[in-house]
C-alpha cells in the first residue's frame, strides 16, 4: 500500500511559527510601501491620464512634496501593518501545513482516489489552502485599518484603534463574505500552484526537500495564479474596506457600479501594478516561509 499523499512533509508546529513570522516581518520591512501604491491604484475610480494625475493618486497631499516627504507618505498604518501582515503570515503560511497535516491524515485516500496519486497530492495542498484563506476573516479588522489609513486616512478623524474598535464593533468585519470569497480561490491557486509546481515541474515527492531555487520558481507559480485569480474580488474588497466608517457601501452595489460606470476592465484595476509590485513580495514572503520551516525544523532536530 502506498503512502498517503503528502505524508512525507511534516514538520514541527515550532519551525511553522518561526518560519512564517520571519517571512511576514522580512516581508513588512521591504515592501509596504509598494502594498500602499497598489491600494492606492484600485481604490482610484478616475482614468488616470497621466503622470500628474498618477502623482496624485499615489502621494496624495504629498504630491507636490519633495521626493523624501513623498516616500514617507507610503508608510501610512505602519503599525496596523505589522499587526495584520505578521499575524496574517503566521496564519497563513503557518496553518496550511496544520490543515493538510489533517486532510492527510483523515482524507488522503479519497483525494487520491479522486485526482490520483501526484495530482491528488497537489490538490490536498490547495484545498487545506484554500480552508486557511476562509479562515483568515479573522483578521480582518486589522486589514481594514491598514488599508484606510493607506487610502483614506481622512475616515480616522482625530481617532485613535481602541475608539474605532469601541465605535464601530463589528463593523470592522464589513466586507468579510467578499474577503471570505477572495480568499478561497486566492489561497487555493496560491498553495496549489507552488504544489503543482514541486509536483510536476520538478518531480519532488517531499515538497519539503525542494532547493532555494524550486521554491522560488515554485513561488512565482503560487503567487502569479493567486494574484490572476483573485483581482476581481480584491477590487470589491479593497473599495469596501476604504470608505468611512459612517458612509459604507455594500459588495453588490460597489460591483454593480463598477460595471455600470467603468466597465469589465475595473475588476482588474491594480493587477499590472500587484503582478509587478505586489507579486514579487508574495513571491518573496511565500519562498521564505517555505525555504525557512524546513530549515528550522531540520536545526530543531539536530
Amino acid at each position: 500500500m502506498s503512502p498517503p499523499a503528502g505524508a512525507a512533509q511534516k514538520e514541527s508546529n515550532l519551525a511553522r511559527l518561526l518560519g512564517s513570522g520571519s517571512a511576514g516581518i522580512a516581508e513588512l520591512a521591504i515592501f509596504h510601501p509598494v502594498d500602499t501604491i497598489a491600494k492606492r491604484l484600485m481604490s482610484n475610480e478616475t482614468k488616470i491620464v497621466g503622470l500628474p494625475q498618477l502623482n496624485a493618486v499615489i502621494f496624495k497631499d504629498k504630491a507636490a512634496a519633495p521626493l523624501g516627504r513623498k516616500f514617507v507618505s507610503l508608510f501610512p498604518g505602519l503599525g496596523y501593518a505589522a499587526g495584520y501582515k505578521v499575524l496574517q503570515r503566521v496564519y497563513k503560511y503557518g496553518g496550511q501545513p496544520v490543515a493538510r497535516d489533517y486532510l492527510t491524515l483523515h482524507y488522503s485516500r479519497d483525494f487520491e482516489g479522486a485526482f490520483g496519486k501526484k495530482t491528488g497530492k497537489a490538490i490536498m495542498h490547495s484545498t487545506a489552502g484554500s480552508l486557511i484563506g476562509i479562515g483568515e476573516i479573522v483578521l480582518l479588522p486589522l486589514d481594514v485599518l491598514k488599508i484606510k489609513r493607506q487610502t483614506n486616512p481622512e475616515a480616522f478623524r482625530g481617532r485613535g484603534v481602541l475608539k474605532i474598535i469601541k465605535d464601530e464593533g463589528f463593523g470592522l468585519y464589513r466586507g468579510w463574505g467578499w474577503t471570505a470569497a477572495r480568499n478561497a480561490p486566492g489561497s487555493f491557486a496560491l498553495f496549489g500552484g507552488s504544489a503543482f509546481a514541486k509536483e510536476f515541474l520538478f518531480k519532488l515527492d517531499d515538497y519539503n526537500k525542494a532547493s532555494w531555487f524550486q521554491n522560488f520558481v515554485a513561488s512565482i507559480a503560487g503567487a502569479s495564479a493567486s494574484l490572476v485569480v483573485s483581482a476581481p474580488l480584491d477590487v470589491i474588497k479593497t473599495r469596501i474596506q476604504n470608505r468611512n466608517f459612517e458612509n459604507p457601501e455594500g459588495g453588490f452595489k460597489i460591483l454593480t457600479n463598477m460595471a455600470k460606470n467603468e466597465g469589465a476592465s475595473a475588476f482588474f484595476k491594480g493587477l499590472v501594478p500587484k503582478l509587478l509590485m505586489t507579486g514579487p513580495k508574495l513571491v518573496f514572503s511565500f519562498w521564505l516561509a517555505q525555504t525557512l520551516i524546513p530549515a528550522f525544523d531540520t536545526a530543531f532536530k539536530k
